[in-house]
């Protein structure tokens, strides 16, 4: 256990805390990742924090509408045997201070993931922020990293920078949004990250490589995942995705914290993207964009015909494997079922074949059509996440928010956020299964829809689901705490 860096009574009021990330909304967005950096820093700057957030800025990003200025701010950041000038730009766009790292080689590109070269390039940005913070005037508390592509400058932290007086009392959090990904590639990036020598290698990792989410499992003072579910499934073999015995090391410094919503962003009776505003004392009004769903996707209007949502990336993760397994047995009922999302194409071509094969009650749109997935929200009845695991989900939370009652496996933070009405008649937001299968997705269906046959019935569990609170007020008093934590859990420096 490490030695402890303050004790209670000198815990400071007001930490000074810095965000590294990858994706950050509004400014790009890819998945969840990005809200939670565009929402969190806003609640802990609630609590009197002083929040700020840095970035890689990205080609596609806009920065006269973001006001992205430059300042005259530029750092070498090592490569190797070389080193490369680059240049910080930032932005109060938001209310929070963002720094963006901008380098061409790098990040002059309009996708954030999945390029040749990725892997450098977050090394690159991860060494970057180390060398922003050693030429800034402000030093963070903690440094709140975020994910693999910060494992080099959590590597940093608890390496050579305990040996900088700039440094040794930089604390670490690293929040793990999603263990399956965790960018594994040779050794010879330690030497690109600019660490002469290869360390040991890490439980998890295979001999000659480097995992950086391993890495920053292993530096980091405090860790947490993304709902305290998820941090004990990745405890086990199932979910650990090869890296659960050297979580096992790390667990009593391991956590969950439930993300939240923007609750301004997510607002039913302010959304501009709905055919009709409504509140829970006005749910007749959802009608309106049920309507719109079932006319948008060629369905019939048919208004007691039980319409399920789904809007979700389309890998095996989110459950399409089983949503297409059962999707027959599905359509002997009553229901419609509109899907939005891109992703894997053997998803594509197999929803697509059950739009031809149901007309009028399949309907599959793989274009990002962000007014759709609102009207989807706010119109369909059941809104389906059958998933093999999730960290936390967010589309639950929206769903509930809407009126839309979901439909879920329970794992992760689904099994969090949503409570079975059939299991508690007076707290049940949704409907829930907990093995992974067809059979299991098909028999919470016809539960789901047993209740839709009692209007009463239904209306009470969209007004609990609706009434839930999903803010980020709580999670961010729980951040405040897991900060003080990795302050206690920080080595006394040498």
């Amino acid at each position: 256990m490490p030695s402890l860096a303050i004790t209670n009574d000198q815990r400071p009021a007001s930490l000074k805390i810095l965000f590294v990330a990858a994706e950050c909304a509004p400014f790009y967005k890819v998945g969840g990742l990005a809200d939670v950096i565009g929402s969190l820093p806003h609640a802990l700057r609630a609590l009197g924090h002083d929040v700020r957030v840095i970035v890689p800025r990205y080609r596609s990003i806009d920065a006269k509408r973001y006001s992205v200025k430059r300042v005259e701010r530029f750092i070498d950041v090592p490569t190797g045997d070389n080193a490369r000038t680059t240049e910080v730009l930032e932005s109060n766009y938001t209310g929070v201070p963002t720094y963006f790292v901008w380098d061409e080689r790098f990040f002059g590109r309009d996708t954030v993931y999945g390029q040749p070269d990725e892997l450098m390039a977050f090394v690159f940005f991860s060494r970057a922020v180390i060398e922003f913070l050693r030429v800034s005037d402000w030093t963070p508390d903690v440094l709140h990293a975020h994910d693999w592509h910060t494992g080099p400058a959590l590597m940093y932290l608890a390496t050579r920078g305990r040996r900088e007086a700039k440094f040794k009392s930089v604390a670490s959090l690293l929040t793990i949004h999603n263990l399956f990904y965790q960018g594994q590639g040779g050794n010879a990036l330690f030497r690109f990250a600019g660490f002469t020598q290869t360390p040991p290698r890490l439980i998890g990792e295979a001999p000659g490589s480097v995992n950086w989410l391993a890495r920053g499992i292993a530096y980091a003072d405090a860790i947490n995942t993304v709902s305290p579910t998820y941090a004990r499934q990745i405890l086990t073999r199932e979910f650990g995705e090869g890296l659960y015995e050297l979580l096992h090391t790390r667990r009593d410094q391991l956590s969950g914290v439930l993300n939240g919503l923007d609750l301004h962003e997510w607002n039913s009776q302010t959304d501009p993207l709905l055919a009709e505003r409504f509140a829970a004392t006005t749910l007749k009004k959802r009608a309106a964009n049920k309507r719109a769903v079932q006319d948008e996707l060629q369905f019939k209007r048919k208004p007691r015909t039980l319409l399920i949502g789904m809007v979700s990336r389309l890998f095996e993760q989110k459950g399409l494997d089983i949503l297409v397994e059962a999707a027959s047995q599905l359509l002997q009922r009553d229901v419609q079922l509109a899907i939005l999302g891109h992703g894997d194409e053997r998803y594509h071509a197999a929803l697509q074949s059950l739009a031809e094969q149901y007309p009028g009650r399949v309907g599959v749109d793989h274009e990002f059509n962000e007014p759709l997935a609102r009207k989807i929200y706010g119109g369909c009845d059941v809104f389906l996440m059958p998933s093999h695991f999730e960290p936390c989900g967010l589309g639950q939370m929206i769903a509930m928010r809407y009126g839309a009652v979901p439909l879920v496996r329970a794992t992760g933070g689904l099994a969090d956020t949503v409570m079975d009405a059939d299991r508690s008649a007076k707290r049940g937001t949704g409907f829930t299964f907990t093995a992974y299968t067809a059979k299991a997705l098909v028999g919470a269906l016809d539960r789901a829809l047993a209740a839709y046959a009692d209007p009463d019935r239904w209306q009470a569990v969209q007004r609990r689901g609706m009434a839930a609170d999903f803010s980020w007020k709580a999670s961010a008093q729980q951040y405040a705490e897991l900060y003080r934590r990795a302050i206690e859990l920080h080595p006394t420096s040498k």
